[in-house]
């Protein structure tokens, strides 16, 4: 059997294995994805299986870049892929992607033990962290309330855009000189 054949017949049992199954996805008809773990679970990890067009004489391409798994640590993404591929070598020739997704839902708790157990969220800061973060939201300028009547002359000054005119604030030179008064300027050659 060519690649092209193993794939599709093994297309057609992972869909049927998988139906009904809210914890796979299939991307294209070369790439599946399976979430290990639970949502709420900071060990939970969403893994990404793509064939190449050589799949199943090579190992298939497995990423862990989505963004589900954004709260993984790098040092676990790398166990995972190494420990997986090495599963694969094993498999070479026949197709692999039900037994990887299996092995590692099977593994989970191995692969996923050096990442930490409590993301870090405002319940977990310290007593320091709170404080900081109370004194900067208190520092907050507070807006100056208006009354009714105020926001009513506000709203009638700005134009339909909520902009002031061209020209509100400029200096009517002729009412300013007329409150001033003039002055007078003496001769002082004689």
């Amino acid at each position: 059997m060519s690649c092209e054949e193993l794939q599709a017949e093994e297309r057609e049992v992972l869909l049927s294995i998988y139906d009904g199954d809210r914890c796979f996805r299939q991307i294209s008809p070369r790439c599946f994805q399976y979430k290990i773990g639970d949502d709420d679970n900071p060990k939970s990890f969403l893994l990404e299986l793509s064939w190449v067009s050589q799949y199943p004489d090579v190992p298939p391409t497995i990423n862990l870049d989505a963004f589900y798994n954004k709260k993984i640590i790098p040092e676990v993404k790398s166990t995972i892929i190494s420990k997986l591929l090495e599963e694969a070598e094993m498999q070479i020739g026949t197709p692999m992607t039900y037994t990887l997704f299996e092995w590692a839902k099977d593994n989970a708790e191995e692969l996923t033990k050096l990442q930490p157990e409590h993301l870090i969220s405002p319940e977990n800061t310290s007593l320091e962290e709170k404080t900081v973060v109370e004194v900067v939201s208190a520092k907050k300028e507070k807006k100056q309330q208006l009354s009714k009547q105020q926001k009513r002359r506000l709203a009638e000054k700005l134009d339909a855009k909520g902009e002031h005119p061209r020209g509100w604030d400029w200096v009517d030179v002729v009412k300013h000189l007329s409150q001033i008064g003039s002055k007078t300027v003496t001769d002082t050659t004689s």
